[in-house]
C-alpha cells in the first residue's frame, strides 16, 4: 500500500514522502497515529502542488542569502573583550556574539543558527567561521579576538595556537580510556 507520510517516520521516511508499506502496519500504526495518508490520485497532486511551492520559496530565500553571502564573504570583524594575562577570555565569544558584531558592523542580520562554531571561543587570536545563510549558501568570515590592554596578543599568537592544538588531543585521549572502578 502506497502512502503520503504526514511527519517523519525512524527507518521509514521523512515528511512528505511517498512509500510503499504493507496495508497492516498502515491501518493499524501509521493512520491511527495520524503519520500518514493513503496516496490516491488527488493527495498526489497536492504533494506535487506542495513540493512546487516550497521549492519556488527555496529559490527566493536562496536568492537572498546569496545577497547576503556576497556583502559578507571575506570580510573581517573585531571582537573586543576582556582577556587574562595568558590570553584566555573572562567568559567566551559565542554565535550570538558573533552575530551581534555583524549586525553593528556590516549592518546585516544573520540568524545564530547560521554560525558554525564547534565551541565557544575563549581564547585571543584570529579565527575563519563558517556561516551557512542558506542550505545552500555557506560563506566564511574572519574573526579577531582581542583586548586593548593585551598588547603581546600578535607575538604570543603562535605559541597560544600551538597550546590550543595541543589540548584538543588530550581532550580526547581521556575520553577515549576506559575508567577503573
Amino acid at each position: 500500500m502506497k502512502v503520503i507520510l504526514k511527519q517523519a517516520v525512524p527507518k521509514l521516511g521523512k515528511e512528505g514522502q511517498v512509500v510503499n508499506v504493507k496495508a497492516g502496519y498502515a491501518r493499524n500504526f501509521l493512520f491511527p497515529q495520524s503519520m500518514a495518508i493513503v496516496a490516491d490520485k488527488k493527495q498526489l497532486s497536492v504533494l506535487e502542488r506542495q513540493h512546487a511551492k516550497i521549492a519556488a520559496d527555496l529559490e527566493k530565500t536562496k536568492a537572498g542569502a546569496e545577497a547576503v553571502a556576497e556583502k559578507l564573504n571575506g570580510k573581517s570583524l573585531r571582537i573586543q573583550t576582556k582577556a587574562g594575562a595568558d590570553g584566555r577570555l573572562f567568559g567566551a565569544i559565542t554565535s550570538q556574539d558573533i552575530v551581534d558584531e555583524i549586525k553593528k558592523s556590516l549592518g546585516e542580520s544573520v540568524d545564530k543558527k547560521a554560525v558554525l562554531l564547534l565551541r565557544p571561543i575563549k581564547r585571543l587570536g584570529k579565527y575563519d567561521i563558517e556561516l551557512n545563510v542558506h542550505r545552500a549558501v555557506s560563506i566564511e568570515i574572519k574573526l579577531s579576538v582581542f583586548d586593548p590592554d593585551f598588547e603581546e596578543v600578535d607575538e604570543k599568537l603562535p605559541e597560544l595556537e600551538a597550546e590550543l592544538a595541543t589540548e584538543e588531543p588530550a581532550v580526547e585521549e581521556e575520553a577515549g580510556e576506559p575508567v577503573e572502578a
